[in-house]
């Protein structure tokens, strides 16, 4: 279990993870959050659109900066206050995505954190940047 207060970051200090994304991903994205929207499910009406064939949900592939965020850096205990997020690129089913937050700005008086936040596929492509505000917890755990 990792927690990092506001006190041990440094401007700079960064964390990432990396998966790869598959088909049964978005099924179960798709199933938990109801959207079944076709380009994510559907190979014949995906393979019409302008992306030619089916892509992952932007907000599965965002879900990898939150995690980051939760187990990473900071870690346990962080609150998510807010996120900005610029969709760059699709991403296809079994691209390799990698989420990297970096401590972008620290406001210490009130222990909140600013992390750039983005995320790439197996080509060093963004598909995803950002922006994200958090509440560290209070204590460090490593």
């Amino acid at each position: 279990m990792i927690s990092i207060c506001i006190n041990s970051m440094e401007i700079g200090d960064y964390e990432e993870i990396e998966k790869t994304i598959t088909e049964a991903d978005v099924y179960l994205f798709s199933g938990v959050t109801m959207d079944f929207n076709p380009i994510h499910i559907n190979s014949v009406v995906a393979d019409k659109s302008i992306f030619k064939g089916r892509i992952v949900h932007g907000m599965l592939t965002a879900g990898l900066i939150s995690a980051v965020l939760g187990t990473r850096l900071p870690g346990v205990g962080t609150i998510y206050l807010g996120q900005d997020l610029k969709f760059r690129k699709p991403v296809y089913f079994n691209d390799t995505i990698k989420a990297r937050v970096t401590v972008k700005k620290k406001i210490v008086e009130k222990n909140i954190v600013v992390f750039e936040t983005i995320c790439t596929n197996q080509n060093n492509e963004v598909v995803i940047e950002g922006e994200a505000t958090v509440m560290p917890p209070k204590i460090d755990v490593k």
